[in-house]
């Protein structure tokens, strides 16, 4: 399973990966809100320092967990690019190739 902590850090570097691609093309696109929807099953650790988790499962796992609630979560991210050095925060823009289909 993956955490959706972990899910977001991934979805931050492909975005990223993106973005770094357009710089210096001509064509570039705003990105606007990205919506990530996903099931999760919500545990929980005891101990001094109890922590509950998110884990996001597939679709067809919701009976494999049985000590945990899973939950259907929808995230609404709206990334900004921060300049290196800091400073206002700006609206992402990204380029790549055409991919077959793409509309």
């Amino acid at each position: 399973m993956i955490e959706l902590a972990d899910m977001i850090w991934e979805l931050r570097e492909q975005l990223t990966s993106a973005l770094a691609d357009g710089d210096g093309r001509m064509l570039r696109f705003e990105l606007g809100p990205v919506e990530v929807e996903a099931s999760v099953a919500v545990t929980r650790e005891g101990g001094a320092d109890a922590k509950v988790r998110l884990w996001v499962v597939d679709a067809g796992a919701n009976g494999k967990y049985g000590h945990s609630e899973t939950q259907r979560v929808t995230l609404t991210l709206t990334p900004k690019v921060v300049p290196p050095g800091g400073g206002v925060p700006a609206a992402a823009l990204i380029a790549g190739g055409e991919v077959d289909g793409e509309r």
